[in-house]
């Protein structure tokens, strides 16, 4: 355990917390070049970054890649690893960049979504209380999204990544990722009760 200030801005003033944190002894000794500490880390999280980077690219073999490129980018750059969030929420972060960068050369555009009065969807018009279906339909019908409503989609109600930080992400404003996460998650109930009545 350390004790670390952390500097944030608020409303144009800098505030100053002190904030105890505790250190992972594995990315510790995966400093120090232990081989061994590389390879724990790997395990503890490659399965979290792989569906991380699954909900963004749909491939699995792309996902691997992408996956096995951000261990090789952290381990290379744990000097910029300041724990100012956990090493899983950093890794994270480089594994949906790699992903989101991946979309991009697909050709997978964000920007080209059509205007719409966000004041006409209530804000409880999508409660989370309604969505009592089981997890294989949620499944299914994420799948089933065209590629930005499910990237976003994921991004938001999955690995809870604030819209604000979404739409830095994509280059997007906050109000298209609002849109698109309301458009997806009106698309998944849409698909969930058509299935239901088949």
């Amino acid at each position: 355990m350390f004790l670390a200030i952390i500097r944030y801005k608020n409303n144009g003033t800098y505030l100053e917390i002190v904030q105890e944190i505790a250190i992972d002894p594995l990315v510790e000794r995966c400093r120090t070049g232990d081989r061994t500490a590389y390879y724990a880390v790997y395990r503890q999280y490659s399965k979290a970054m792989l569906s991380s980077s699954m909900r963004i690219l749909n491939n699995l073999a792309d996902a691997e890649d992408v996956v096995q490129e951000a261990f090789v980018d952290a381990f290379k750059n744990l000097d910029r690893f300041t724990y100012k969030s956990s090493f899983e929420a950093w890794l994270r972060r480089i594994v949906i960049n790699k992903s989101i960068n991946l979309i991009r050369k697909r050709k997978v555009y964000f920007s080209d979504i059509d205007s719409t009065n966000l004041s006409s969807l209530k804000e409880d018009e999508f409660d989370e209380e309604q969505w009592d279906y089981n997890i294989e339909q949620i499944k299914k019908a994420i799948a089933q999204l065209p590629d930005r409503h499910r990237i976003i989609f994921n991004l938001y109600a999955v690995d809870g990544i604030p819209q604000e930080e979404i739409a830095l992400m994509l280059k997007l404003s906050h109000n298209n990722v609002r849109t698109l996460y309301h458009r997806a998650k009106k698309k998944i109930m849409e698909f969930i009760n058509y299935e239901q009545k088949r």
